[in-house]
């Protein structure tokens, strides 16, 4: 199988995730205080994954000066399309509760949490399919973690939708886009970086890290310290040391 074919295929199955956990976020009565945690158990594998996969393989690449460019630009980068799509509405979009303004309440807010959406889920897609540049081989740490990250994404924000008052087809086909566009990114991250050399890969692997790592403190870490509470940070360290094991493991 072409290896540009195996990035799509491989940034799909992690966007399915969204879905899986969209499922359950609108059809299942889950407490929030345990979406709570499961968001904060994502956000501790997102936070190992890219401080020992993708960063480091970012420094062996290209060192201290692409890595550390491509991180505070990534972040940056990320930092202003979010403040954008938060002033159309899009600022709760992760959350599971009743933060999230319905159309009524924000016109346009809908099209700006699926642009929001897009926003969050495209570096970690990236990410998968420059893994690939390297050894010919997906990093399984970096598609594992992701898929373990989204699972929780979609089922807050679907959560959130639901009392937002958004339809079941807005929410299915939010998320099933999502997923596609996912593979889409993933096979783009191969085939536009496969030519470059290692600094530029270097470069792009930190720029998908400083924008994960924006999202996070962003949209996922304040829904699980709002409900968790005392908790999150425990549950945090446990999602982090699962996906730390991982990458010694894999």
């Amino acid at each position: 199988m072409p290896l540009w074919l195996q990035a799509g295929l491989w940034g799909l199955l992690s966007g399915s995730a969204l879905i899986i956990g969209a499922i359950v976020g609108y059809f299942s009565r889950i407490p929030q205080r345990l979406i709570a945690g499961i968001m904060a158990f994502g956000s501790g594998v997102l936070i190992s994954a890219l401080s020992f996969d993708l960063m480091d393989e970012a420094y062996k690449a290209g060192g201290f000066d692409s890595t550390s460019i491509g991180f505070i630009g990534g972040a940056l980068i990320y930092t202003i399309a979010n403040i954008l799509v938060s002033k159309q509405g899009a600022k709760h979009r992760k959350r599971s509760g009743e933060q999230q303004k319905s159309e009524s309440e924000q016109e346009g807010s809908g099209t700006a949490i699926a642009i929001g959406a897009l926003l969050d889920g495209i570096p970690e897609s990236i990410v998968i399919g420059v893994s690939i540049i390297k050894g010919g081989a997906v990093s399984m740490v970096a598609v594992i973690a992701i898929f373990l990250s989204n699972v929780p994404e979609g089922l807050s924000s679907a959560s959130g939708m639901k009392k937002a008052g958004r339809s079941v087809q807005y929410v299915f086909l939010l998320w099933t886009g999502i997923a596609i566009i996912s593979g889409i990114a993933a096979l783009s991250g191969y085939v536009i970086f496969a030519g470059f050399n290692a600094d530029v890969i270097a470069a792009t692997t930190a720029v998908a890290a400083g924008a994960i790592l924006a999202m996070l403190s962003d949209t996922m870490i304040p829904e699980a310290f709002e409900n968790a509470h005392n908790f999150a940070g425990l549950i945090t360290v446990v999602g982090f040391l699962c996906a730390f094991i991982l990458t010694k493991l894999a």
